[in-house]
């Protein structure tokens, strides 16, 4: 029993560990974009499938990075949502030409019933990423529970790693813009849209090709008739 006794002990041990590491390190808030592709729109995806402690989560409060100016929530049945907004200390020229003096700061998910420890659910939000390729966006994530919360909103110093710190922001990298992406980040509806397009014209053509044909052919059924016709005449002569 002895020979077993030492492995059995060290790998409990081993689980010990492990059990003791797997707080803030396992349980992190997630952002996923659909495009991060400079100047492009893109949607973004912040999932997450854990409590505070196993406490049920009862509030999301994401707070956009000073490039960001506007973020469109997507409509969630399960929550409540609130844009908080701050005013700027210059007015800030939009892409559009537009001029704004203030922009959204944070938008806050309310849930209308606590999420439980261990239900994943995920929120979106539309933005327009900022010109700005290689610069990294992190998006501080306040996580309220029916008791305590957890504040993702740690950025990891130059040469540091976002997975050796505890409450890490979710974050994305803004890459290089997608000079054939006219309608930034819906080229592929344009493409479809185009691909569309291209379907009709074929039909439409196809149906006048049919369509002369069909002509053609009854016109050399007439002919074919009166000539039938000539025939029977000169036969009864």
């Amino acid at each position: 029993m002895h020979k077993f006794r030492t492995p059995l002990l060290a790998a409990a041990g081993t689980a010990g560990l492990l059990a003791l590491g797997l707080g803030p390190a396992s349980a992190h808030v997630h952002v996923s974009p659909d495009s991060t592709a400079a100047g492009s729109s893109s949607r973004l995806a912040f999932d997450f499938s854990h409590g505070c402690s196993g406490s049920p989560t009862t509030k999301v409060t994401v707070t956009l990075p000073d490039e960001l100016t506007d973020a469109v929530p997507t409509a969630h049945p399960g929550w409540d949502i609130e844009k908080v907004t701050e005013e700027l200390a210059e007015p800030r020229t939009l892409p559009n030409g537009s001029s704004v003096t203030e922009r959204t700061a944070q938008v806050v998910f309310t849930a209308k019933e606590p999420v439980a420890d261990g239900v994943r659910d995920v929120l979106m939000l539309d933005v327009t990423l900022p010109d700005a390729e290689g610069s990294t966006l992190a998006f501080p994530v306040l996580q309220s529970c029916a008791e305590g919360e957890s504040d993702w909103a740690e950025v990891p110093a130059e040469g540091r790693d976002a997975s050796e710190l505890d409450y890490p922001a979710p974050s994305l990298v803004v890459s290089e813009a997608d000079d054939d992406d006219d309608d930034h980040g819906h080229g592929s509806s344009a493409a479809a849209a185009h691909d569309d397009d291209d379907e009709i014209e074929r039909a439409e053509t196809a149906g006048w090709i049919g369509l002369g044909a069909g002509a053609a052919g009854l016109v050399a059924g007439l002919a074919g008739l009166a000539l039938s016709l000539a025939n029977r005449r000169r036969a009864a002569r």
